[in-house]
């Protein structure tokens, strides 16, 4: 049984047959009564399926516009136009959202090119109020290109230039194109994904959709329409509305008309008053930006050019007098509170009603859940499961069925998916902080501080090759080979901070590296000490999970995401191995980290052990009390939590029952850590952003941590903690994908302007929200309070911060999260953790002063639900600020995507220059070294103490290989010639890939992508990537440098004379090969190492014949 059983039976019934039948006749006006839920979308849906018109579905406001759309498509497994209107807020034309102006022209492309069945359109009154290009002037400015036709390339050079389309290297968002030889590729207005078009002369051999990211090709298309940007250049005076667009014998319908009535009338008269508030000098820099009323259209002609049209209307209210009313029969679904037995009960009288049960869900995990919970109560009952979602269920009596949704028995939200339109991808950003231009300092292992001078041709035995150039101290040159690329690094230490650099042929280098090192052990040896001290203890093992844990977490409110399910699974698995668990689990602001620490504390209490969770900061602990009685109210756990709000009374009752183990789960700040807090028996110990406690609660909690099960929670990750989890002192979860439908928050920066505030809290009261302003001194909170209720007078306002007396803060904070106050003024005292799903605008004053992990979880307090949320920092002109904070101010901007905090903290380190990787006398080094080399160091140390001093720790540990790298010099013509890959920070880029490459899979992906991007691979290039294998087969079997010129291969062995390598198979096999091949093989000592030379080796395939001979050696 399937959703098409339910539309067919919806095909047959007498009340669709009439709508079907008064819509062949003119201008009806139908009104569909009684309607409930998503019964709208299965008579839309079966109704489009018999008719087959164009229809356009016009509803209330953007949200219920997506989740009908969202049921559209799950019923007709279609794809469904999206028309939504193009500015971030409702007739505010000067705010575009370039997806959004996508997603319109992608709408008019497809309705002006004809298909045997209608299109389906979902809108709402503030898109459908905005005018649009007409159809005639869309098709003269749109460019149609074919597989097999002929088309010069130089027209469409000139075609795109004279549609301001910009030329560039490579392509990443709308409006842009780039020409490699016989390969254009074109981000069109009309499509997600830009395409790469190939052509043999003048002929075009293949069209394909490419991705940002990797530009790797997607998929193959036969043709391609070419939009211009439709929204800017050509909304000229002969605009018209999307009716005057549709086909004529399209239907309209509509969900309460005279609501969009008023929208569009409201709307227009606000662009109108905009448009006269704006001065000249505004206009005339924004020539895109015109008279609403050649932009929008007002309600009077709305409703002139309605009269045309087939009118269906649903929903409460009806406007137009009917030809024709359909009475549906129908009741919502009845809410069950999640009592199970109700909902068995309520199956069972509609069974005696004989109405047929459906339960409809997306996730086949949900089915078993379901199945499993309602099977243990009544073995008999009957109803069908179905593989699809709707947003809300329904009975119809008259077709005897009941559709009812998993989320509204479980109490879910539910979220529609949202359709990911173009969005400028964070990997370019970060692609650019990383990359090298000239002018940069770089560290070289061997030679240390210098600068990047680009690359550079040089001839080596007549044979071209490509080096990167290095300058050092006087001046020095020094030529880097590229295949030794692993050997360099870009320095990162403190911006702006000039490194000193170094001078070529002197030791000042080497002994930089050595004190490095030492100080880097000293400090790796006592984490890995405690490491080892936890690894050899015996904790408690739990055991696996009972009933209860499945019920809890079968009663989560969200979908779990994957990585939240790989999380808990890891919790789990270190709690029930008999080692203590330390474990870090790093996730964005909001993405579920409490979850996790809610079920695994569930998990300890149900075994009788008790639970602490430690919190910075005082509201944090009253939060978590609320949220963890919340998910545990049904179950037998007793929860408490101490904190300075509490008398002491109070807190001496609290720890009474801890002693005598009454409570299970203790929630407070660092007050936990006191003497007199004794518990009966701890299992588990949760800390909560660790990196905000002082040293002191610190260092008690290690004398807790060595045999007490430990899980760390924390969103931004430091450094430091990052850097040693990576390196195995401790685990590390981490949760990067966000929660379905989370949508990103958008963030503006702005200098501080009165206009702007009315406007941002002005429009979150509109839609019934609240607003934290945060601003950082306390003396001026009061006047900035004073300030926002003169520009909003009907707002109602608190003000927050740390030095109110402890009571007075937490009525007002909660009195805010209980919707009694519209505004509040605080200080950063929000940033911790506090959760208001209500709140989704934040303003930020004096943003420039705030450091980016702590903006990140500013913003991270606001979009906690599915509205839009926003975020704008207030901040001096630009022009003034440090480029530290500069630089900081518009990395947060940039990344307002979710999940970003990794990315942020990652800036952080760069920004911040990484001088707390392991407390701050490090800072020194790093500043001398660079970031990345420093690291490259200290993952040395780590293994040295690893394979000598901590030798029985790490026994399971593949051995490490004998050498880390094989440097390569040979007189091949070795390069990415400039024809093929013209632009040389991309010429670059591929080489460090290539570096990076550590199989030969990788490589053949890498060939594949070379080709895709850029064309079939020259010889250089093949011969390039052949002495990449050439390397890996040098560095198995213990080559430290191989040396291929004029025929002879030469390979120097390890210089460390008392290496184990000498004891070792290889080298064995070595001297095997070399017995088995004298004459033309000799082995000598050059310059106090072992050397090998082969002659008459004349090409890279013999090349490596001989090392695979060497590494495996065959008698002949």
């Amino acid at each position: 049984m399937n959703i098409k059983d339910i539309l067919n039976s919806y095909k047959e019934d007498v009340r669709v047959g009439e709508l079907i039948k008064e819509l062949n006749l003119p201008k009806s006006r139908i009104h569909l009564k009684g309607l409930i839920g998503s019964q709208d979308a299965f008579v839309a849906a079966t109704s489009y399926f018999l008719n087959h018109r164009s229809v356009v579905f016009v509803l209330p406001d953007r949200e219920e516009a997506n989740f009908f759309l969202s049921d559209l498509e799950n019923l007709t497994e279609k794809e469904i136009l999206l028309f939504p209107s193009s500015y971030r807020k409702s007739a505010d034309f000067t705010q575009v959202d370039s997806s959004n102006v996508l997603l319109r022209a992608e709408v008019l492309n497809e309705l002006s090119h004809a298909t045997e069945y209608g299109k389906l359109i979902v809108t709402y009154p503030e898109a459908v109020a905005e005018k649009v290009i007409d159809r005639s002037a869309l098709e003269k400015n749109t460019l149609e290109i074919t597989i097999n036709n002929k088309l010069s390339i130089d027209f469409i050079n000139e075609f795109l230039i004279e549609y301001d389309f910009e030329r560039t290297d490579f392509v990443y968002e709308p409006g842009q194109f780039s020409i490699r030889g016989g390969i254009v590729d074109i981000f069109s207005f009309s499509n997600e994904l830009p395409y790469r078009i190939e052509f043999f002369g003048d002929h075009i051999e293949s069209i394909r959709t490419f991705e940002i990211e990797s530009q790797l090709s997607v998929e193959q298309v036969k043709t391609v329409t070419v939009v211009p940007n439709v929204q800017s250049k050509f909304l000229t005076e002969s605009n018209i509305s999307l009716l005057e667009f549709i086909d004529q014998d399209s239907v309209i319908w509509f969900k309460d008309i005279q609501f969009s009535m008023d929208i569009v009338k409201s709307g227009y008269k606000k662009a109108t008053e905009l448009w006269r508030a704006l001065s000249v000098a505004d206009k005339e820099k924004n020539p895109e930006w015109i008279d609403p009323k050649y932009a929008f259209v007002d309600e009077k002609l709305f409703s002139d050019q309605l009269r045309d049209f087939q009118v269906v209307e649903f929903g409460k209210q009806f406007f137009y007098s009917e030809t024709k009313s359909i009475t549906f029969d129908s009741k919502p679904q009845p809410s069950f509170n999640k009592d199970f037995n109700l909902l068995v009960h309520n199956l069972k009288e509609n069974e005696k009603a004989g109405v047929k049960n459906y339960i409809l869900t997306d996730s086949g995990k949900q089915q078993e859940r379901i199945f499993s919970i309602l099977g243990d109560i009544d073995r008999d009952l009957r109803f069908v499961p179905l593989h699809v979602s709707i947003r809300e269920g329904f009975i119809d009596y008259e077709q005897k069925i009941a559709c009812y949704t998993d989320h509204q028995i479980f109490d879910r939200y539910y979220k529609y998916k949202l359709r990911r339109g173009y969005t400028k991808s964070q990997a370019i950003t970060l692609k650019e902080l990383r990359d090298l231009k000239p002018g940069d300092f770089i560290t070289h292992i061997d030679h240390g501080v210098g600068k990047y001078g680009g690359l550079e041709k040089v001839e080596v035995n007549g044979k071209e090759q490509e080096m990167i150039r290095l300058i050092y101290a006087d001046n020095d040159l020094l030529y880097v080979n590229i295949n030794s690329l692993n050997r360099i690094s870009k320095y990162s230490g403190k911006d702006g901070h000039t490194p000193k650099m170094n001078k070529l042929g002197t030791e000042a280098w080497d002994k930089l590296k050595k004190t490095t090192k030492k100080k880097v052990k000293d400090i790796a040896r006592d984490l890995i000490k405690l490491y080892a001290v936890r690894k050899s203890q015996v904790g408690f093992a739990f055991s696996p999970d009972t009933y209860l844990q499945n019920e809890l977490e079968a009663s989560f409110i969200y979908e779990d995401t994957p990585d939240q399910e790989k999380a808990t699974a890891d919790v789990k698995k270190d709690m029930e191995s008999e080692h203590p668990m330390d474990r870090l689990v790093c996730g964005d602001v909001g993405f579920g980290k409490t979850e996790v620490a809610i079920r695994a504390a569930f998990k300890a209490a149900t075994e009788g052990k008790q639970v602490a969770i430690l919190v910075p900061t005082t509201i944090l602990a009253m939060q978590h009390y609320k949220t963890f009685s919340e998910r545990l109210k049904d179950f037998p756990v007793r929860i408490d939590y101490i904190n300075r709000f509490k008398t002491t009374k109070q807190v001496k009752g609290t720890l009474e029952a801890l002693k005598e183990g009454k409570v299970e789960i203790l929630i407070g700040t660092h007050r936990l850590v006191a003497k007199d807090v004794k518990f009966k028996d701890l299992g588990l110990l949760i800390i909560d952003e660790e990196q905000k406690f002082g040293v002191s609660v610190k260092e008690k909690l290690k004398q807790f941590r060595a045999n007490v099960d430990t899980l760390t929670l924390t969103a931004t990750p430091i450094p430091r903690t990052l850097h040693f989890s990576l390196m195995g002192a401790r685990d590390l979860s981490i949760i990067q994908t966000p929660p379905p439908n989370r949508q990103p928050v958008d963030t503006e920066l702005h200098v501080f302007n009165e206009k702007l505030i009315k406007e941002a809290v002005e429009f979150e009261l509109d839609r019934e929200g609240q607003v934290f302003f945060i601003h950082n001194r306390v003396a001026d909170l009061r006047q900035l309070g004073g300030l926002i209720q003169k520009l909003v007078p009907k707002a109602r306002i608190a003000i927050a911060h740390g030095q109110l007396e402890g009571d007075k803060l937490e009525d007002i904070m909660l009195d805010f999260i209980e919707g009694k106050y519209d505004v509040l003024v605080a200080t950063t005292i929000i940033e911790a953790g506090l959760d208001v799903p209500n709140a989704n605008t934040i303003l930020i004053n004096h943003a420039h002063m705030f450091g980016l992990s702590d903006l990140h979880q500013m913003r991270g307090r606001v979009g906690r639900s599915n509205k839009k949320a926003f975020c704008y920092l207030l901040s001096p002109p630009l022009s003034t600020l440090t480029p530290e904070a500069r630089k900081r101010l518009s990395a947060i901007e940039e990344f307002s995507d979710l999940g970003s905090g990794f990315n942020v903290a990652m800036r952080d380190l760069d920004i911040r220059g990484s001088g707390n990787l392991l407390g701050a006398e490090q800072s020194g080094f790093i500043a001398e070294i660079g970031f990345d080399m420093y690291h490259k160091i200290l993952d040395e140390a780590i293994q040295e103490l690893k394979d000598e001093e901590f030798k029985g720790l790490f026994a399971d540990e593949k051995p490490r290989p004998f050498v880390s790298a094989t440097q390569i010099e040979t007189d091949m013509e070795l390069l990415i010639p400039d024809e093929y890959v013209t632009n040389i920070q991309e010429r670059y880029n591929l080489y460090t890939e290539l570096s990076k490459i550590e199989n030969k899979e990788a490589l053949t992906t890498f060939a594949q992508k070379l080709e895709d991007r850029f064309g079939a691979l020259p010889k250089q290039v093949w011969d390039l990537l052949r002495t990449v294998e050439l390397q890996w087969l040098g560095k198995d079997i213990g080559l430290e440098k191989i040396s291929w010129k004029k025929s002879v291969l030469r390979g120097y062995f390890v210089s460390d004379k008392q290496s184990k390598y000498f004891e070792s198979e290889l080298f064995g096999n070595i001297l095997q090969y070399a017995q088995y091949n004298s004459r033309k093989v000799n082995l000598k000592e050059v310059k106090n190492s072992l050397r090998i030379a082969v002659e008459d080796v004349k090409n890279i395939e013999e090349a490596i014949f001989v090392l695979e001979q060497m590494k495996n050696p065959v008698v002949i």
